[in-house]
């Protein structure tokens, strides 16, 4: 069985790992932002080359028992929908695996529906902001289906 072609069309999110992994296992559910966004639906989950340096990230890794190393970097690794975006509260901090001293004034991009791929996929062009296309030219056109 192999598995179904990417999605030339779909956005990809860069995100640090170990916060990749956690969305992965569902264990992060919100992903904290600077900034709202009014993207929705199914998007792909860009675990960054680099990972996290927040002493949170560390604390995670410890506590679950993670390999940091061993986890994908550089590598599109799932699929998750984006269902909301709204105002972070302290009540938050759980959820988005940080301590509640990071939420204020940042906003929390609520995650649903995560989805492992089965082999982690390259992407043919790197990330070049927040959002990116990771089998398009920035700037190209999305494919129209002829149907």
């Amino acid at each position: 069985m192999s598995a179904a072609p990417p999605d030339l069309d779909r956005l990809a999110l860069g995100i640090q790992q170990p916060w990749a992994e956690l969305i992965l296992r569902g264990v992060k559910t919100l992903e904290v932002r600077s900034q709202p966004t009014r993207t929705a639906g199914t998007i792909y989950l860009y675990a960054s080359r680099r990972p996290s340096t927040l002493p949170a990230a560390a604390e995670i890794v410890e506590r679950l028992g993670l390999d940091l190393g061993a986890l994908p970097k550089g590598l599109l690794v799932g699929t998750v929908e984006l269902v909301g975006c709204r105002s972070a509260t302290p009540a938050d901090a759980a959820m988005a695996c940080v301590p509640q001293e990071l939420l204020a004034g940042q906003y929390v991009w609520e995650l649903g529906n995560p989805q492992r791929l089965a082999e982690p996929l390259a992407p043919r062009f790197l990330p070049y902001g927040v959002w990116f296309y990771p089998f398009r030219r920035k700037g190209a056109s999305p494919r129209r289906s002829r149907g």
